[in-house]
């Protein structure tokens, strides 16, 4: 190395490291608040709703939802949000619409901002016919408190938790985040997450269970349904308590399946690299292939089918009463 390529790495060695000192040196007098390096204005508005409705549908951008009940039956919106990217809150045809409106120029689009935004919806507790939620980043929590006819949610990134009990469909569709759904009741639920977790307990679903998770762990434990259907390209599936009236289907392409006291009239398990081990509550005529791997089932057994096929992995199966 020349002398001079030596002399200009010693000088920008110097600039990053009194750029550090200055940084440093600023963040101290801010009590390393990060929030103070903010360029970005927010603001809580409180808007109350006079009118009546039956549905909800919410369409916000980069937000937190929560669903709360009002402790007086009054209907308000709460908005933590931008000066310039404010939330609408109307009702229109019975349903109480809240809604973005960026008025930013172009220009402002660049910014930097450390806050989140939030969408507080307090309501009386009981039931609403629909409930829709679209959102970019951002938490939506909807407790137990409420009872809708039909729910669904889709977000690109962000953690999805439900609480409150559905008599139609439940559909949850999001690329980045966890699901959770605990103590839900509902006539169908499909989920579908490209990478993330999705937990599923104390749940009971009349109709079709459908869990679609491209990268992540799927775990459900309680639950009851009328049919499960579950598929995943990476990531293993752990199954507790759960019966299935009809058919039980689970698919995986790289890991485990993990089945504890399950039972179902019919079971297809198909995986291609992982093994599957547990128990079942009662026996089944079971046909099981493997490539590669250890087999151990009840040979000589009774009752609805139960298919288990694997190209490298373990099948270890038991009955217990």
């Amino acid at each position: 190395m020349s002398r001079k390529m030596k002399g200009w790495l010693a000088a920008g060695v110097l600039l990053v490291l009194v750029g550090c000192m200055v940084f440093v040196g600023a963040m101290a007098m801010m009590d390393w608040n990060f929030k103070k390096l903010s360029t970005e204005k927010y603001e809580t508005n409180r808007y109350e709703i006079t009118e009546s409705f039956s549905s909800l549908s919410i369409d916000t951008k980069v937000a937190d939802v929560k669903l709360l009940p009002s402790e007086d039956g009054s209907v308000s919106v709460v908005c933590y949000e931008r000066e310039k990217m404010k939330h609408s809150v109307e009702v229109v045809d019975r349903r109480l619409t809240v809604s973005l409106v960026d008025t930013r120029k172009w220009y402002e689009h660049v910014s930097v901002g450390f806050d989140t935004p939030s969408v507080t919806v307090f309501i009386p507790s009981g039931e609403y016919s629909e409930l829709y939620v679209k959102n970019s980043t951002g938490r939506v929590d909807i407790p137990s408190d409420f009872a809708f006819g039909s729910i669904e949610l889709s977000l690109t990134t962000g953690n999805v938790s439900v609480g409150a009990s559905v008599s139609g469909a439940l559909r949850v569709k999001t690329s980045t985040g966890g699901v959770s759904l605990d103590g839900v009741s509902a006539g169908s639920i499909e989920l579908s997450l490209t990478t993330g977790r999705a937990s599923i307990e104390d749940v009971s679903c009349d109709g079709e269970l459908s869990v679609s998770v491209t990268t992540g762990r799927t775990v459900l434990a309680r639950v009851t349904c009328g049919g499960l259907t579950s598929g995943g390209s990476t990531g293993g599936i752990s199954l507790d308590g759960v019966i299935v009236e009809g058919r039980m289907t689970v698919e995986r392409s790289t890991g485990s399946v993990k089945l504890e006291r399950c039972d179902a009239a019919e079971i297809f398990i198909e995986t291609d690299t992982g093994d599957v081990r547990g128990s079942l509550l009662t026996g089944k005529q079971f046909v099981v292939e493997t490539d590669t791997g250890d087999l151990s089932y009840p040979r000589e057994s009774t009752g609805g089918r139960c298919e288990i096929t694997t190209d490298t992995g373990d099948v270890v199966i038991t009955v217990v009463k």
